[in-house]
């Protein structure tokens, strides 16, 4: 499994923001209420980002100290997995929060301060999410070994 390409997370931050903003506008095109994001949601996206990070230590032990219990290698492909999920995840919603935000301080007429806050409060558990798979996914990088330093760029395989 390859590393989180920067590009790609500024495609999906960017195509995120572009469906948010497209939503909003829509919506009020429409009539309809905006779509406010709970604050719930951002609440939920930034514990899971830490219980994602959490859950990478006991492989970082495993992998980057003389551990006496190794790792088991399905907890740790999960692992990885999550971590990659919640970074490309992280950076969809986090567009998407961040032209919530952008398009609510737009208006002339702006929203209650409750309303704006809540989508402030989406986003940053949005980049907390991100921020937390690109940190357990990095944690869970086996360092290069001796033998075969020639032959890769160091810490590009992941467990």
């Amino acid at each position: 499994m390859t590393k989180t390409s920067p590009t790609v997370l500024i495609v999906l931050a960017v195509l995120g923001a572009a469906v948010g903003w497209l939503l909003e506008l829509a919506m009020l095109t429409t009539g309809r209420p905006l779509v406010i994001p709970p604050i719930t949601l951002g609440a939920a996206l930034a514990l899971i980002g830490v219980i994602v990070l959490v859950s990478a230590i006991p492989v970082y032990r495993s992998v980057h100290r003389a551990s006496q219990s190794p790792v088991d290698p399905f907890y740790a492909t999960r692992v990885v997995v999550l971590a990659k999920a919640s970074s490309l995840t992280g950076a969809l919603l986090g567009g998407g929060g961040l032209a919530i935000v952008s398009f609510l301080l737009s208006r002339s007429v702006v929203p209650a301060l409750g309303s704006v806050s809540m989508a402030i409060f989406a986003a940053a558990g949005a980049i907390i999410l991100l921020v937390g798979g690109l940190i357990a996914e990095r944690m869970c990088t086996l360092p290069p070994d001796d033998d075969e330093a020639d032959d890769r760029t160091p810490g590009t395989t992941t467990i």
